[in-house]
């Protein structure tokens, strides 16, 4: 397999590994394969907390990044109604609650509903985002002010799964750039209380699907097999 040709990995990403490290990873293990100079960059951040398809480009295939990234993300998420956190997920300990018992399952589909479409989203402070050059999450770590600006998105479809308050379980369909964690925050304002999301599975990137992915234990071992051949 002459992976400087081009070749994209569909996997798996594990819990707690970030985008990042399973890049650099595949790329360690290229290079006891004799790849030195390859490049590997991934399609689409995946956060640390969350788990599910993350497409990650070889050799040529690099140069497919940018329109693999552009292809709609579907997810399924679930949500805790009645508390927030500061980065809209369980990365940090919950800042505020609210009174939730007013919830009712058809004021959750109504928020959904309402959320549907294209429309401008703030992303949390703590992303990957760059403010003049530097990550987001680095200036809020440092106690910074953080002014994210909005972009613009498109929920193209939201589903609710599940539903045993004060958690719901959803599945969305949605464009390049939406942060969930944020859209996490935005049911619950819509709710009149708070909310943050508490797991999140990447289930489908463009055509690419989690079913059809390698565990990134799977595709190492894979690799680890061509170098003893």
């Amino acid at each position: 397999m002459n992976f400087e040709e081009g070749y994209i990995a569909v996997l798996d990403k594990p819990l707690r590994w970030t985008s990042t490290d399973v890049v650099r990873k595949i790329k360690f293990s290229l290079r006891k394969l004799g790849y030195r100079r390859i490049k590997v960059g991934h399609a689409g951040t995946l956060d640390p907390l969350a788990t599910g398809v993350l497409l990650v480009c070889i050799g040529r295939a690099t140069k497919m990044v940018d329109a693999l990234q552009a292809e709609e993300k579907e997810y399924i998420a679930d949500v805790m109604l009645g508390a927030t956190t500061p980065s809209f997920d369980l990365e940090h300990e919950i800042d505020h609650t609210y009174p939730w018992e007013h919830i009712t399952r058809q004021a959750v589909e109504k928020a959904l509903a309402d959320l549907t479409g294209q429309r401008l989203q703030t992303p949390p402070v703590y992303s990957a985002k760059k403010i003049d050059g530097t990550r987001a999450y680095e200036l809020a770590r440092a106690g910074e002010e953080v002014a994210v600006r909005q972009a613009l998105i498109t929920i193209y479809e939201m589903e609710l799964l599940e539903c045993e308050l004060p958690k719901i379980r959803i599945r969305v369909r949605c464009s390049k750039g939406t942060y969930i964690r944020s859209l996490a925050r935005e049911i619950g304002e819509a709710l009149q209380s708070g909310a943050h999301l508490t797991a999140l599975r990447r289930t489908r990137s463009g055509g690419f699907t989690v079913e059809n992915a390698w565990s990134l234990d799977e595709f190492l071992e894979n690799l680890q097999n061509l170098e003893t051949k």
